[in-house]
């Protein structure tokens, strides 16, 4: 019995994680369509936009998310050994997605907001230079924050987060993972919007990003790293203030 269930529990572990080694790949292919939006289109643009910002989300942060999610699955797997967790961590991810799709959608809005006031150089480009220098400074101004020390911390230890967060069945397992999406939000919002820098539609900027995100959790020394990002983003964003 034991043996048939560790075989059931590898194979399940395994057919999640290339779920969603899929779900990712799928994300990147969609965000690597030409797209192009009309200015006046008002509501479709807005429709249009939340669906490519949800979309983005997903490709840039699920990556991230892996050791979280496969940790995850080890620990129900153990807590509950006769269960399945395919159920239950398909909630936790859909929790976490959900957060990041609710800053997706925001994220859309101020995308409409800043190109009807042509503060961008088009609707998919990235911000004028003044303005783009702000935000790089703030972006680097915030990984010196106690906020995005603290968030950094929770999403670092995925034992640690799921010990102290544990909830059981489908609804405690979103829950934990909206929570930790949450976390995660609290930590990367400022780099994120680092989109409005580098060009929306920018695929490579796109995944200097992902990287980083996943590079930020899984460095021994996440604290002085982010600081060092921050020193370098104000240090860039003066210069782009200055040149421009």
């Amino acid at each position: 019995m034991e043996l048939t269930m560790a075989k059931i529990h590898s194979w399940e572990r395994a057919a999640i994680g290339a779920s969603l080694g899929i779900l990712t790949a799928l994300a990147w292919a969609y965000m690597a369509m030409p797209m192009t939006m009309a200015a006046g289109s008002g509501l479709s643009f807005l429709g249009l936009g939340t669906v490519m910002w949800m979309v983005m989300m997903a490709a840039m942060m699920l990556p991230g998310a892996a050791p979280m999610i496969m940790t995850y699955i080890r620990v129900h797997q153990r807590r509950r050994q006769l269960e399945k967790a395919a159920v239950p961590t398909w909630f936790f991810m859909a929790g976490y997605l959900a957060v990041w799709a609710a800053f997706g959608a925001v994220a859309a809005v101020a995308q409409w907001a800043l190109h009807a006031n042509t503060l961008m150089t088009s609707a998919m480009g990235h911000l004028k230079p003044l303005l783009g220098s702000c935000l790089l400074v703030v972006a680097g101004a915030f990984q010196f924050s106690s906020l995005k020390q603290a968030c950094l911390s929770r999403c670092q230890s995925p034992i640690t987060f799921l010990m102290t967060e544990w909830r059981d069945g489908a609804i405690g397992a979103f829950t934990m993972g909206a929570r930790h999406g949450a976390f995660c939000t609290g930590c990367c919002w400022a780099l994120m919007l680092l989109m409005f820098v580098g060009g929306v539609m920018n695929l490579a900027w796109m995944a200097v990003l992902a990287l980083y995100f996943l590079a930020e959790k899984l460095v021994p020394w996440p604290q002085t790293f982010s600081r060092i990002t921050g020193a370098a983003l104000i240090v860039g964003g003066l210069l782009v203030g200055t040149l421009y």
